[in-house]
């Protein structure tokens, strides 16, 4: 059920709070305007298509053995793209080191850049609305953005820019060891998922990332939800989606172990 809290968040995201007569929403199996989508996949990737090798192949491994301490320190001095030139500094990231949720964005813009914090500003907020819709609060998550350095001009991020950030990242993510990852946005998941697919092909569906298959699910950046408010109904779909798989994940944890 929807508590009063949570109503306020979802009426912030432009989403109509109604009580349902049955079951909750994301219990249901069919994909509708207020149902979240059904989870009829085992944690096996989407079928993907592959971006240009030569400019997305990852540097040798550079951070697979750093504790937190050491992968920010790595990041902070990294010169492997011209973007450290222009940066005023790095986002690391923020949040809770051993968080159940992890969210990860595409770049930081330019007051990110100014903060040196993921997601701040109007999209952050919003992005705090819709972690906050989920029952959390943003410092239970862990946030963090496939760029470690602002692209100039919010430009899109190069593949080889992607490239060069993308050991960092799955380091972040062995750390934290999330049950699940939202990806937030296109350009984040198609540099996650290694995609040119569109975003709304990747959306109610369960993707992985990373060496040990972090699950993923797929949503719309808040910037561009604030340009569209009328997608935000879609990216509630997707939280609900997240979060009844989440339940089933930490069942499946809680009788086997997390690893």
């Amino acid at each position: 059920m929807v508590d009063a809290r949570q109503a306020a968040y979802l009426q912030a995201l432009g989403v109509d709070v109604y009580v349902p007569r049955s079951s909750p929403p994301w219990q249901d199996e069919e994909v509708g305007e207020t149902t979240a989508p059904a989870v009829t996949a085992a944690l096996t990737p989407s079928p993907v298509v592959t971006t240009r090798a030569d400019e997305t192949t990852p540097h040798p491994d550079i951070a697979a053995n750093l504790g937190w301490d050491e992968l920010r320190a790595a990041v902070a001095a990294c010169q492997r793209c011209d973007l450290h030139a222009t940066r005023t500094q790095p986002v690391f990231g923020v949040g809770n080191r051993q968080a159940r949720w992890m969210f990860i964005g595409e770049a930081p813009g330019a007051e990110e850049d100014r903060q040196g914090e993921p997601f701040v500003g109007r999209a952050g907020q919003l992005l705090t609305s819709m972690i906050r819709a989920l029952g959390l609060r943003r410092e239970d998550v862990f946030i963090a953005n496939v760029l470690k350095c602002r692209p100039p001009d919010n430009r899109d991020p190069k593949p080889s820019e992607a490239a060069s950030c993308r050991r960092y990242l799955e380091r972040q993510v062995a750390l934290v060891n999330p049950t699940l990852v939202i990806a937030v946005g296109r350009i984040a998941a198609q540099n996650l998922l290694a995609t040119e697919t569109p975003i709304a092909k990747l959306r109610g569906k369960v993707h992985s990332f990373g060496a040990q298959a972090w699950p993923v699910v797929v949503t719309y950046h808040p910037a561009y939800l604030l340009r569209s408010p009328g997608e935000k109904r879609k990216s509630w779909q997707d939280l609900l989606h997240a979060r009844q798989l989440f339940g089933r994940l930490e069942q499946e944890s809680a009788s086997g172990g997390r690893a």
